[in-house]
């Protein structure tokens, strides 16, 4: 039996571009987050969509409760399903992370390059993938996932047989869905990348 799996990117907020948010600022969504969240629960009514996770950040759980007062579910906390931790890097702002080596390292070696004392890229993208492939073998209609950005692009990375260093070749926008099918044993087929339902 194969399973569907939607990974959703919570919605927009104010550290957007500005703020490495990870695990320690743990930022609420704003009005457009809200927004394009509640129309992409619109846009999932009908599916059949059986269970909701949700990684345990502030964006992520607001994420997954309009999702899931839409769809009459009650979402669960899913730690696997948490942002990178970026060890020292999280809470910085982007502008002061320019130019660090170990940063620039890691943004076009994401397969090797390590964190100041977070996880590895690799680390991140098999707990998520443990977790959806336990998702798999226990629901047999479609499940949502309420993630982050670079945990989705690691997990689809995975999926299409690309190398962690390439996952930047790709965009997962703010409040977009991306399907995968889960077969089993950690194999996962990519259906959309980047969608909006």
């Amino acid at each position: 039996m194969t399973v569907l799996i939607g990974l959703v990117r919570h919605g927009a907020h104010d550290d957007l571009g500005t703020w490495l948010s990870g695990r320690t600022r743990d930022v609420a969504l704003n009005a457009a987050g809200r927004a394009e969240t509640a129309a992409l629960a619109r846009r999932l009514g009908g599916r059949g969509i059986a269970t909701i996770t949700t990684s345990p950040r502030r964006r992520t759980v607001e994420t997954a409760a309009i999702i899931g007062a839409a769809l009459n579910l009650t979402p669960a906390p899913a730690p696997a399903l948490d942002e990178i931790d970026f060890g020292a890097w999280s809470g910085a702002r982007f502008a002061d992370l320019d130019g660090d080596p170990a940063w620039d390292r890691w943004n076009t070696a994401r397969g090797h390059a390590p964190t100041p004392g977070g996880e590895t890229m690799a680390a991140a993208v098999a707990r998520a993938a443990a977790h959806l492939d336990l998702l798999a073998q226990g629901n047999a209609g479609p499940v949502l996932c309420v993630t982050h950005c670079d945990v989705i692009r690691g997990v689809a990375a995975r999926a299409l047989g690309l190398d962690l260093d390439n996952m930047l070749r790709f965009d997962i926008n703010p409040g977009s869905v991306s399907w995968l099918r889960a077969h089993g044993q950690g194999s996962f087929h990519v259906l959309t990348l980047n969608g909006q339902a």
